[in-house]
């Protein structure tokens, strides 16, 4: 029960955090999307089956290799996919539509930025 609990926790809070604005929030999103789904497919495997398979006993009760082979592919297929995403996140910076206008593309330093934002909305020139 605590193992399904763990992972609807993870799933959902990896597809709230996903459909989040801002590339950081996406990431973490994906990345709590994969705990999710890795804890999905070992327990998918079978928990009742943990037995260790060269310990002298029946090969009939060995824990299933497959689904621990899934996971740790997909441990790293999502590690690679997730320095992909943090490269696009650090080197589109300037080209990220989903932050608000008021410090993408803004080479003045941060002060400068919100100073000229706030005046922008009261109608002032700088």
């Amino acid at each position: 029960m605590s193992l399904a609990l763990t992972i609807g926790l993870l799933i959902g809070a990896g597809v709230f955090l996903v459909l989040q604005r801002g590339m950081i929030r996406i990431i973490l999103g994906f990345v709590l999307l994969t705990h999710g789904v890795n804890l999905l497919l070992i327990a998918a495997g079978g928990t009742a089956r943990r037995v260790p398979p060269f310990d002298g006993t029946d090969a009939a009760v060995a824990a299933d290799p497959l689904p621990q082979a899934f996971v740790l592919t997909a441990i790293v297929i999502a590690f690679a996919i997730t320095v992909v995403m943090a490269t696009f996140a650090v080197v589109g910076r300037r080209d990220d539509d989903t932050e608000s206008d008021d410090t993408v593309g803004d080479d003045r330093p941060d002060g400068a930025a919100r100073g000229a934002a706030a005046a922008s909305r009261r109608g002032e020139t700088r």
